[in-house]
């Protein structure tokens, strides 16, 4: 089938007509290019369509977000129709606490799209660009989503104990080797220094804050190194060249700024960034019932374990904490929660350069 304005129009009345839950569901705007829609666009937040020369269909959900590209004219009906259905079900949630079909945001929507299609259904379960075979498919989670990695969320949004989390993976990858990288104190580093020993130096003189401010946190959990810390002294960079060599294949780094409310994820996967182009990512940008990045791309991996997360804790009513445990799922991310609390992780303080605040 030719894909055109008009063929994609009569595919989707084909579609809406099977089904009584689309009766209202007008086909988003179909543009030649996403400049037309910046003027008129009556709902900026919406999905709306632009369709190139070759007969690709990319989705945009504002002027600057594609969120998808396809020739498929299965995927493009789908994407409308979980469109539509996350607007309805947004709705019921917000009109009809407790009744409906969308008691739950997430598994009202699959449960909406299964009466359109149970294929919709399967697709919107699995998170990704198409739907996997349930052989394939990741098993329900089973355990306590906060245990390993989303406990430190609460504490992090406020930038407590720290404003970055870093963490390094790669073949015999050493935390003390990128501590050091980093500028740490290499007595320290040598001592096997604790938190708790640095908050007891008495010879110091520093408040606890100041004391935290030039001190970070540094360990292995999960098959990766991470490190804590709010800001690394002026001077200091261990660039992608520097890591490599202690056999570093892997980085992400979350960052929270609560003064701003900025908190961004970047993930770098030998020497590229894993982004589909689009630079820093900020966490802002999900929104339980969507796939925050862009289908089938470099992060659909976390779109998938996204909505695994969603639908395994629907008690976890902190997106923050959903999308920590999606990270600790999909990457394996962990921190030592009993170590950093009661301060026996390992720590160590900058070695040079200036570690005032600010």
């Amino acid at each position: 089938m030719q894909t055109t304005e008009a063929a994609l129009r009569r595919a989707w009345h084909t579609t809406a007509a099977g089904s009584d839950l689309l009766d209202d569901v007008m086909f988003p705007p179909v543009r030649t290019s996403r400049d037309q829609h910046r003027h008129g666009a009556v709902d900026p937040s919406g999905l709306f369509l632009v369709l190139d020369e070759d007969g690709t269909v990319r989705g945009y959900r504002d002027t600057h977000r594609e969120v998808f590209a396809t020739q498929d004219h299965d995927q493009v009906l789908y994407f409308v129709a979980e469109q539509a259905v996350h607007d309805l079900a947004e709705h019921i949630v917000t009109h009809s606490p407790g009744r409906g079909p969308a008691v739950n945001l997430v598994s009202g929507q699959a449960e909406l799209l299964d009466r359109i299609n149970p294929a919709g259904g399967s697709r919107f379960r699995d998170g990704g660009m198409s739907a996997v075979a349930d052989m394939h498919r990741t098993r329900p989670c089973g355990r306590d989503p906060l245990e390993r990695f989303a406990w430190i969320v609460p504490g992090w949004r406020d930038q407590d104990p720290c404003t970055t989390l870093a963490f390094f993976r790669g073949e015999g990858v050493s935390a003390e080797q990128i501590a050091l990288l980093h500028g740490a104190d290499p007595e320290q580093v040598t001592a096997g220094t604790r938190l708790l020993d640095l908050r007891n130096r008495d010879e110091s003189g520093l408040e606890r804050w100041e004391t935290d401010w030039q001190t970070f946190c540094f360990g292995e959990a999960g098959g990766w190194a991470f490190l804590m810390y709010h800001e690394t002294p002026p001077g200091i960079r261990a660039d992608s060249t520097a890591l490599a060599r202690l056999g570093v294949t892997e980085t992400l780094r979350l960052t929270a700024t609560s003064a701003k409310g900025l908190y961004s994820f970047a993930y770098t996967r030998d020497g590229h960034r894993v982004d589909d182009g689009r630079g820093t990512l900020e966490l802002i940008w999900y929104e339980r019932g969507r796939a925050p990045y862009y289908r089938g791309g470099q992060l659909d991996f976390l779109n998938r374990a996204l909505r695994r997360a969603e639908l395994d804790h629907p008690e976890l009513i902190d997106d923050f904490e959903l999308y920590f445990h999606a990270l600790e799922v999909s990457l394996g991310l962990q921190l030592p929660q009993q170590d950093i609390r009661e301060g026996t992780v390992r720590a160590a303080q900058w070695a040079r350069g200036d570690t005032s605040r600010g």
